[in-house]
């Protein structure tokens, strides 16, 4: 039997981003004010990001990266050009909910945002591209973190759904393929970023993390119920940040330790793609005196309106030890664990596996059995333009390569159901963890340094012909290597 060679004629191939990362204009048409917005680059970023120091407002002294970034609100037009002529079928984006409801608790909408995202939709499908849009990508009005305190507070359900049905209803026909959240299990990691949540002294922090996750749980569940009511063609899905962990040794106590760390993520998917708490969850909360507020209406949300498919990122493998005096850690990453020392590592200490993809992809279908979507993997490295502005990525060529074809086997061998494949950082952005310009994961050169130096201008690198190759190809150009 011949090797299948191709990837799916309707696989969707693309590129992702996300509006705090690219969009700049934060002031501009009645945006208002988000988390993502007052998270500064520097020193105090991760104390910020996850919730231990308060910043709820630009200060003097510090540079806010978001502010401007690479100005895609002006400029979406030419963006979406260049992702068109590599021959892109999907563009992931997301919603400023700022740019929706700019205090975040209006009854009425910003006609100034709906109309912008209309535009850029409406761009999309001149060129035959389908939006996959994600309705919060670490994206919280400042004006509900200071007087509701974030997804702490049950209100915020209300608010979400007010966002869901007036961007549902306003989309219809332009916006099929929908996210509920980016990277859910995120707000373990990084609360501020992921729930608008900042602790206070003495606060059990544990307990505020997973009442908030339960009050973005049931948001999910019902942007799904509103989204199928509103139109059944649309299609949601949830997001994890993956990466399986491996257990260091063949000790079971390691192995075990692993398995704890996998389902520290798995739980909040186990919940929108099997629609109820796992049992290990419930015991979790029993054992550490986490008393969660779930109401009978909640559960029942949680039951009837499952995703329609599961969408992650992927960027590294991930190594668990049992031995507490294992101290030797990956750098440069939310999620670092122990260091593989069988594996390579990124300018930013993230190791590189394809082999994990396939099996990280093996993992989530067979636990879920739910079409799968790669939302975000690529390489942040630092690009060296030449005289032209032109930038010989071969390193990035050759990550994505070795991640595509790991795509091909899981598809081919594995019988993986995978629907498609968004790089992250399509085109050159600003970093979510640590606002940096200069960790570039684009096709697209973008002209700004980490201080917001630089003309802004757009110029194609090595891998933008590259990935047109494997687009027009449906893989094959990778495959056949």
């Amino acid at each position: 039997m011949s090797q299948v060679t191709t990837f799916p004629k309707d696989f969707l191939w693309g590129g992702a981003t996300a509006a705090n990362q690219c969009e700049g204009a934060y002031a501009e048409d009645g945006r208002g004010l988000a988390n993502v917005d007052v998270v500064p680059i520097g020193k105090d970023r991760h104390a910020i990001i996850t919730g231990q120091k308060k910043m709820f407002d630009f200060e003097e002294g510090y540079f806010y990266p978001a502010k401007e970034s690479i100005d895609f609100y002006h400029r979406y037009k030419e963006d979406i050009a260049l992702l068109a002529e590599m021959g892109f079928k999907t563009f992931r984006l997301s919603i400023a909910w700022t740019r929706i409801f700019p205090k975040g608790d209006e009854a009425s909408p910003n006609e100034a945002g709906l109309q912008f995202y209309e535009n850029v939709f409406k761009e999309c499908r001149k060129y035959g591209i389908e939006p996959l849009v994600t309705i919060t990508h670490f994206d919280c009005p400042m004006y509900l973190i200071e007087h509701y305190g974030g997804w702490r507070n049950r209100a915020l359900i209300g608010f979400y759904e007010t966002l869901c049905r007036t961007l549902f209803t306003r989309y219809k026909g332009l916006v099929k393929y929908w996210l509920t959240f980016n990277e859910i299990n995120m707000i373990l990691h990084a609360p501020f970023m992921g729930a608008g949540l900042c602790f206070e002294p003495g606060e059990n922090q544990e307990q505020v993390k997973y009442q908030a996750a339960h009050h973005e749980l049931v948001a999910s569940a019902l942007a799904t119920k509103i989204a199928h009511e509103i139109d059944p063609e649309n299609q949601v899905g949830c997001m994890l940040a993956a990466g399986n962990y491996y257990p260091y040794t063949s000790n079971p106590k390691d192995y075990w330790k692993a398995m704890q760390e996998d389902r520290e993520s798995y739980f909040f998917i186990d919940v929108q793609a099997r629609g109820e708490y796992p049992s290990y969850a419930l015991k979790k909360f029993e054992r550490e005196g986490l008393s969660i507020d779930m109401t009978n209406e909640d559960l029942a949300l949680l039951k009837e309106h499952t995703v329609d498919f599961v969408s992650f990122s992927y960027y590294a493998s991930r190594v668990a030890s049992a031995d507490p005096e294992m101290t030797d850690q990956t750098d440069g990453n939310i999620f670092a664990s122990v260091k593989n020392p069988y594996l390579e590592s990124s300018e930013w200490g993230w190791q590189i596996d394809p082999l994990g993809l396939r099996i990280t992809l093996n993992q989530i279908w067979d636990r879920y059995q739910k079409p799968l979507f790669i939302v975000e993997n690529g390489l942040g490295a630092v690009d060296t333009p030449d005289d032209n502005g032109y930038v010989a990525d071969d390193y990035r060529i050759a990550y994505l390569a070795a991640h595509i074809k790991a795509m091909g086997q899981a598809i081919n061998e594995d019988g993986v159901k995978l629907l498609g494949y968004t790089t992250w950082g399509c085109i050159d952005l600003v970093s979510a963890g640590t606002g940096e310009m200069k960790k570039r994961y684009g096709f697209i050169y973008v002209d700004r340094d980490n201080e917001g130096h630089g003309s802004l201008k757009r110029t194609k690198k090595k891998s933008f012909d590259w990935y047109k190759e494997v687009i027009a190809t449906d893989g094959a150009s990778v495959l056949r290597d």
